[in-house]
This record gives structure tokens, sequence and C-alpha cells, in this order.
């Protein structure tokens, strides 16, 4: 009986934890960014291209899977059939969490290419966002800071 409720809060836990991601778009700030000066470059946008952002990995989605494939495995067989299958079920469990968290972490994104206003030309990759309609030709203003660079319309 308690293995079920292990299971679901287990599951529960890992979509609670995804969802927890920050977004990388041109218009999502974190609250570290607030009060804090960026750098203000203007350019014009020359090229545009859809890219996947892949989600970080972390120990969440392996280790969750396998806990689960280990109770599920658990339940396989008495005796020594129980503990092989307990074995078993951490190993594929613990690939299948981790598979499951990167691909359920993966976010669609935009490569932007800008022609800087001193000549240069750039590219900056973030995750897409339905605010952002940006097109080829556009002028757009990148902000910086610390390495980070965001792009967005004038």
């Amino acid at each position: 009986m308690m293995k079920p409720v292990v299971s679901m809060l287990l599951c529960a836990s890992m979509l609670t934890l995804g969802a927890c991601a920050s977004k990388l778009s041109g218009d999502t700030y974190t609250r570290d960014d607030a009060r804090v000066e960026q750098t203000v470059r203007h350019g014009t946008i020359t090229g545009l291209r859809p890219v996947v952002l892949e989600s970080d990995a972390t120990p969440i989605g392996a280790l969750g899977g396998a806990a689960l494939g280990g109770i599920a495995g658990s339940e396989m067989g008495r005796g020594r059939g129980s503990t092989a299958g307990a074995i078993a079920g951490v190993i594929i469990g613990g690939l299948a969490g981790n598979a499951i968290e990167k691909e359920v972490g993966k976010k669609q994104g935009v490569e932007i290419t800008v022609r800087l206003n001193d000549g240069r030309e750039i590219a900056v990759v973030q995750e897409a966002s339905p605010n952002d309609d940006l097109k080829v030709g556009d002028a757009v203003r990148l902000l910086s800071r610390g390495g980070s660079t965001r792009v967005t319309r004038e």
C-alpha cells in the first residue's frame, strides 16, 4: 500500500521541479537582474533561425526514475528474484528518468543574427517567446550583463 503512494509522490516532485525551470527569452529577467546596470548596443536583425534549447542535466530525473524503477523491480519475484528485479529497475528507471527529464526540459529557441551599428555582426541564442515577433530588418537593442546578452525590439 505504501509503495504506490511513494511512487506518486516521486512523480509529482519530478514534475513540480521541472516546471520551476527559468525562462531564457528576451523578455524574462531574474531577480538578480533588477537594479543592475547593463550595457546597451543597437543593431538590425540580419537573420533568424529556429533552434532547440536542451535542458541542463540534473540528478532529479535519474534519481526519481531509479527510485520508481527500484520499487517496481522489487515487486518481481521473491527472494533473490526480487533483489535482481530491484537492481535492474534502478538501472533502467534511472536511464529512463534521465531521458524523460531531458526531453521534457527542451524548449524552442531562436538564433538571432544582428549587425551592430558599429558594423560588427554577432549572433545571440535565446528562448523563443510568443511576445517576440522579431523579423529580419527589425531594429533591436542588445542588453548585456556578465557574459549574458538578450535581444529585444527597439
